[in-house]
């Protein structure tokens, strides 16, 4: 990954951290928006409000407290986290996202600082040749922001920042110390009013508690990000929380609910100060800093996405990624985000995007407790944060963050998702390679280390129908892929397999290296089959020792195995003579059993399976009939696949045999066509063997029943012989399955 600090040595501490975060909660919605809360649901019904959104900013204050402290934060802020734990693409289909909320706060922002100017815009104008409107103040505030940025950078914003923190802070003390207004009478305190819209009023509210996560975006400038993003994040967030109750109080006590809810008196704090003047000032050094924090952030969060090179314009993310050379700022990603800022602007109205820039700061902040929360439960070992927070309050924030985006609105919350998507689809077609994060890794293990353990518990007493759990061994994995392709339709969706490459030799640090390289090709095979097959390699002196080890393997999906996949080339008989000398093992560990005979031919067409079924067959045929289904349920073979199933019994046996297969198919326990069921007599002097190569011909796939004590007697001899067909698959089942 290319993503590296903006400035390696660091020069900013805490402080700056908190301010900016702080500056940015105690916004233009706590001037111009907060007393119109309370006049519409009380006291306490804001309070609910501060309370219900601190309950997803806290929880992400704390995960990013925790995650901070596990790991270098570097340029990008929450783009940089997101991103080194979910991944590249999700990382910056989400960074995208944030950064396009970022640099549209500057607008949002700009536009309300604007409203400071309202009182006074008349009395300007009136010394004026012409008169000015609040939009031209916006467009002249984006130029100056700018041009402050572009050829001072973050320093300069730093020191404007501490000037326009203390404005706020005066302002704040002096409508605490101010009185109730004109007319207002203690009997009209509001405690509580009911508001059907109590959600509306919240979407109205939320983005005040927004900006605590400000500070981080300050991530590549800090000199210890470990330390100053926790504290500083943290303090804010709180101070901020317990701010906002206060002023809930000292409104609800000092106006009436008609008051406080009036739209043409947005600065109602101004008539309570005690110096009505502060709150428009109060109000323009809110503004112009959270401005200032966002023009400082979004450009860092542009910089790092360009710096990972994740944008499918090289040349752009080469010119994004380009440092001043005096200072170390991101020069071009500043340009970029004021021109966004100036557009929207000129603009005059962000309302409408306001409530989807909502949604993508939510959608952040549920992102960074998620990642806290898989954190918690994947436990890496290497995740070892000095500040813990807890998983339950890591779930409290996601599950907040997603219900509060669609009771806000439902729409807005499915375009941020959709975009978010459309994004992430956009850069995994550029970015070719997949970048799976250590995070999902280690949740994927958790879950299946649990499952495993619950599967394995349960299994006592649980009473389930069969299903197949194969392991299959195979000397020739890179040479036939005969036995691989059968197992992977067999697991495809009913079963499970396990594919073991035999290697040849003693384990050494040789035979380990091969082992790896064949792993390697072993699991390419099945990324591009697209199977749910469990590859691995195996290195022994012989072909026994193999199958003596893989009959001993635990079950990967929690379900013991249960039947074992051997083959060999039909043209060489020495294969068959060793596997058939293996056999008893599998038997001795009550093993299914199947053999695959390969063919040049391989499986033809995936067109036809022929079921061959004899007088002897009694306990192998219904997993005959199985497997044949299983198979056919597979893609390969789902377009135009049949089966067709051949009964070879004595002819005064053939009657009862007939009505008992047309019995399965009535009572739908036999999944194949009545048409497609033939009954042959048995000819004297004719053998079974004969007549499966003259009527299977055309079959990509004839499957034939064995019993274990006549191949004991006979040899390999009962597998050979089958010339004039494809692949055979011999199946011995231990016990005889039932069809349900």
């Amino acid at each position: 990954m290319a993503s590296s600090a903006l400035n390696p040595k660091g020069k900013f501490g805490t402080t700056p951290v908190f301010l900016t975060a702080i500056s940015t909660i105690l916004g233009a919605i706590m001037f111009l928006r907060f007393g119109y809360s309370v006049g519409q649901v009380g006291v306490y019904g804001t309070i609910a409000i501060v309370i219900i959104g601190h309950m997803v900013t806290i929880p992400t204050a704390m995960a990013l407290a925790e995650i901070a402290t596990n790991q270098k934060v570097e340029g990008g802020g929450e783009y940089f986290i997101i991103s080194r734990s979910f991944g590249l693409t999700i990382g910056a289909a989400i960074g995208i996202a944030l950064y396009l909320s970022q640099a549209i706060s500057v607008a949002f922002y700009l536009i309300a600082f604007t409203e400071a100017f309202k009182p006074i815009l008349p009395f300007i104008n009136g010394y004026l040749p012409f008169d000015i409107s609040q939009k031209v103040i916006g467009i002249i505030s984006v130029l100056l922001l700018a041009w402050l940025m572009l050829t001072k950078g973050a320093s300069s914003g730093m020191t404007l920042l501490y000037i326009v923190v203390a404005i706020l802070g005066v302002s704040l003390a002096l409508f605490f110390l101010g009185n109730t207004v004109p007319g207002f009478v203690a009997a009209d305190s509001i405690k509580w009013i009911e508001n059907k819209e109590f959600f509306k009023i919240f979407a109205i509210i939320f983005p005040a508690f927004t900006g605590m996560t400000a500070g981080v975006g300050l991530s590549g400038d800090l000199r210890d990000p470990k330390k100053s993003i926790p504290v500083g994040t943290l303090a804010a967030t709180i101070i901020g929380m317990v701010i906002y109750i206060f002023i809930a109080f000292k409104l609800g006590n000092s106006a009436s609910a008609a008051q406080l809810a009036d739209e043409n008196n947005q600065l109602i704090m101004a008539d309570i100060a005690l110096w009505g003047p502060i709150i428009p000032i109060g109000l323009a050094a809110a503004t112009i800093s959270s401005a200032l924090g966002s023009v400082m952030v979004a450009p860092r969060t542009l910089n790092a996405i360009s710096l990972d090179r994740v944008i499918p314009l090289p040349r752009l993310n080469r010119w994004l990624s380009r440092l001043k050379k005096t200072n170390g700022e991101p020069v071009n990603a500043s340009l970029i985000t004021c021109i966004i800022a100036f557009f929207f602007v000129l603009m005059g109205d962000v309302n409408a995007v306001a409530e989807v820039i909502s949604m993508f700061f939510m959608v952040t902040y549920g992102s960074i407790c998620l990642i806290s929360l898989f954190e918690n439960f994947a436990s890496n070992p290497g995740y070892r944060p000095s500040f813990n927070s807890r998983w339950y309050i890591s779930l409290l924030g996601t599950v907040m963050c997603i219900a509060l985006m669609f009771k806000i609105n439902t729409a807005y919350a499915i375009s941020a998702i959709v975009l978010m998507i459309i994004i992430y689809l956009v850069l995994s077609s550029y970015q070719k390679k997949g970048d799976m994060a250590s995070i999902f890794s280690g949740v994927i293990f958790q879950i299946s280390r649990n499952l495993q353990v619950f599967l394995q518990k349960r299994k006592g007493n649980a009473d389930d129908s069969w299903r197949p759990s194969v392991v299959a061994i195979s000397k020739d994995s890179f040479d036939r892929f005969a036995t691989f392709d059968l197992l992977r339709w067999i697991s495809h969706r009913i079963g499970f397999g396990t594919y073991i490459h035999h290697i040849d030799g003693y384990l050494s640090s040789e035979t380990r290296q091969l082992g790896k390289d064949d792993h390697a090709r072993l699991v390419k095979m099945a990324q591009i089959s697209d199977s749910s097959v469990f590859v691995d390699t195996m290195v022994n002196p012989t072909y026994k020792a193999t199958i003596y080890q893989a009959l001993q393997l635990p079950g990967i999906s929690g379900q013991e195995n249960n039947m074992m996949l051997l083959e060999f080339n039909k043209n060489q008989e020495e294969g068959c003579k060793e596997i058939v000398e293996n056999l008893g093992l599998a038997k001795a560990v009550d093993y299914d059993i199947c053999i695959l005979s390969s063919s040049d031919k391989d499986f033809g067409f995936n067109n036809e399976i022929h079921i061959w079924i004899t007088s002897s067959d009694y306990q192998n045929a219904n997993l005959m009939i199985y497997i044949a289904y299983i198979i056919l349920g597979h893609p390969d073979w789902s377009k135009g696949g049949q089966i067709k199933l051949f009964a070879v019994y004595p002819e005064e046996d053939m009657k009862e045999q007939k009505s008992k297969l047309l019995e399965l198919i009535s009572t739908g326990r036999l999944p194949i066509s009545a048409n497609n069921i033939e009954i042959i007599p048995k000819s004297e002097g004719v053998t079974n063997k004969e007549v499966i190569n003259e009527r299977s011909r055309d079959a990509d796939l004839t499957v034939v029943g064995f019993r274990y004590e006549k191949v004991k007697h006979d040899g390999h001899s009962n597998f050979m012989g089958y010339d004039k067909i494809g692949n055979v698959l011999f199946v011995n089942a231990q016990k005889e399955k039932e069809i349900v």
